[in-house]
C-alpha cells in the first residue's frame, strides 16, 4: 500500500513536470520566433500581401501556440508547487524564478500588444527595436533555467 502510494505520487509529479516542461518549451519557441516575425514584418509596406501574411502568422502563433502554452506553463508549475508542498515557496530560488516568469509573462503581453499594433497597421517601432527585444526572452530563459537547476539560496 505504502509503495503503491509512493509510485502514484512519483508518477503524478513526473506527469506535472513533463507537461510543465513541454508547455514551457512551446511557449519559449513562440517567444523566440514572434519578435523575429516582427523584424521581417516591419520591413514590409503596409497593405502588401506579405504584410497581411505576417499578420496572420503573428496572430496564429500568439493565439494557437503561445497563449495556451503560457497558461499551461503556469497551471502545471503551480500544480508542481502544490504537489511538492507550498512551503517550497519560501525558498529564494523559487521566488526569483517566479518573478522572472512574471517578467516573461509581461514580455508576452507586450508582444501581444505589438501583434495588435501590426494588425491595425500601427508601426511606431524600428526594425532595430524588434531585433533588440528578440534577446529579452533568451536572457530571462537562461536565468530561469539556472534557478530551476541549481536552486541557489
Amino acid at each position: 500500500q505504502f509503495i503503491l502510494r509512493n509510485v502514484k505520487t512519483i508518477m503524478l509529479y513526473n506527469i506535472f513536470l513533463s507537461v510543465h516542461i513541454i508547455s514551457f518549451t512551446a511557449w519559449m519557441a513562440g517567444m523566440f520566433y514572434l519578435p523575429r516575425l516582427f523584424v521581417y514584418h516591419s520591413q514590409k509596406d503596409v497593405g502588401t500581401d506579405s504584410s497581411e501574411t505576417f499578420k496572420i502568422m503573428e496572430r496564429k502563433l500568439l493565439k494557437i501556440i503561445m497563449n495556451p502554452a503560457m497558461i499551461s506553463t503556469w497551471v502545471f508549475g503551480f500544480l508542481l508547487i502544490g504537489h511538492i508542498g507550498f512551503e517550497i515557496m519560501l525558498e529564494l530560488w523559487l521566488q526569483i524564478k517566479l518573478l522572472l516568469v512574471l517578467f516573461m509573462s509581461g514580455c508576452h503581453g507586450f508582444f501581444a500588444k505589438i501583434v495588435r499594433n501590426f494588425e491595425n497597421d500601427q508601426r511606431d517601432r524600428s526594425e532595430k527595436f524588434y531585433r533588440y527585444i528578440n534577446e529579452l526572452p533568451t536572457i530571462l530563459l537562461i536565468i530561469i533555467i539556472i534557478m530551476a537547476i541549481f536552486k541557489p539560496n
